[in-house]
């Protein structure tokens, strides 16, 4: 296996990737962070470079294993396989590959669409550090004290939006992870039906797309 430390082999690897979306969708939200100032601090690892056919993800100096228990870190797929297809091939970039069952199509080219006005007495905010206990009792995987190092992580080192009611109080929000993906977006039970998730998320995937993540939905 071989650390790409090089910047250069990073925008190359970026590169490619992007060109073999959807399927390698979840290492390249990897690398485009770590392309992006790296805040989880990651590296990437191919079994040969350029013409690789796995890559690896996972925090820089930790042992491969195959255990990512609920914070999904560790070793991440291959681009070449989706989550449920285990055996599908990896496919060179230009080539043409065989659709999988489990993938929707090639996204379509970003739309930009009106941002949705927050409900009255509610505005853009952020989460704090001293929000953390709220994310991991509201988490479907949280509750414990691994779950709140995880969420205490994604919350001071990635990209979050927040609604805030007029007490600046959280009632809905969208975290990021590693992977660049969109996780534990969440609205209060007593806040619901608003549209308090629609301008999360929306706010959240322009600022993604602001920085040169796809968004995929």
């Amino acid at each position: 296996m071989k650390i790409l430390t090089c910047p250069a082999q990073l925008q190359r690897l970026e590169g490619i990737l992007r060109k073999s979306l959807p399927l390698a969708l979840p290492v390249f939200g990897a690398v485009l962070n770590i392309n992006r100032g790296n805040p989880g601090h990651s590296e990437v690892l191919v079994d040969k470079w350029p013409e690789f056919g796995a890559v690896l993800a996972r925090p820089s100096g930790e042992v491969a294993s195959g255990d990512m228990g609920h914070s999904r870190r560790g070793v991440t797929p291959c681009p070449g396989m989706c989550q449920v297809c285990s055996e599908h091939p990896w496919v060179s970039p230009g080539a043409a590959p065989d659709p999988c069952p489990h993938m929707g199509p090639p996204p379509s080219p970003p739309l930009t669409p009106a941002l949705p006005r927050p409900a009255p007495g509610v505005r853009l905010g952020s989460l704090s550090p001293s929000h953390v206990d709220l994310l991991n009792d509201t988490w479907p995987y949280g509750g414990n004290a691994r779950s709140r190092r995880y969420l205490a992580e994604l919350l001071g080192r990635f990209p979050q939006v927040c609604l805030q009611d007029s007490s600046g109080q959280p009632v809905a929000w969208v975290l990021t992870d590693h992977f660049g993906t969109g996780t534990h977006s969440y609205t209060l039970p007593e806040q619901r039906r608003r549209g308090h998730m629609q301008v999360a998320l929306t706010v959240a995937a322009q600022r993604a797309h602001a920085r040169g993540f796809p968004t995929f939905g």
